[in-house]
């Protein structure tokens, strides 16, 4: 990961000019993720965000906390300063702080459309940066010479595998 975050340098895309971009942290940043992964979507987020120099705020979904409360435990049991990776349990009301505070630069967001569309939305109004990944339901093409028990097998796994 270090090596994509660092920035880069294009020689030459024109006559004489060269391009440089340098990555640098945005600060306080923040994720909102849905009770069907609540311990694999946040893995996603936190480590990206804080090896990138970035605190993070973590608000799981209210039905299903624990594994929220797992990483920040053992991001303090690995050594991670206090207040790096932090936790904001609630609900609609949370999101609405995190998406309007002032000081949080980022967010990311996994689950619903609804959820995916307002905090797009109240995020587009104040130019924060955002990515909003709304209710994906593993769509698929099953191109005529797969083998169809295998293929059926997957989509099955793939639509249901997280439904408990």
């Amino acid at each position: 990961m270090a090596s994509i975050t660092t920035g880069e340098t294009v020689m030459n895309v024109s006559k004489g000019i060269d391009t440089y971009s340098f990555k640098v942290p945005l600060g306080v940043t923040a994720g909102v993720v849905p009770f069907n992964f609540p311990f694999m979507c946040p893995l996603w987020m936190v480590p990206l965000a804080i090896t990138n120099g970035n605190t993070f705020i973590l608000k799981p979904s209210e039905r299903v906390p624990t594994g929220a409360g797992l990483i920040a435990k053992y991001c303090n049991d690995v050594g991670i300063p206090k207040g790096v990776v932090s936790l904001a349990n609630g609900g609609f009301d949370t999101v609405k702080d995190i998406v309007h505070n002032p000081d949080i630069r980022a967010v990311s967001f996994i689950g619903g459309n609804n959820a995916g569309e307002y905090i797009y939305n109240e995020c587009a109004k104040t130019g924060k940066r955002c990515q909003t990944n709304l209710a994906a339901k593993n769509h698929s093409i099953v191109m005529p010479d797969a083998d169809k028990d295998d293929a059926l097998n997957n989509l099955v796994g793939a639509a249901f595998g997280a439904s408990g």
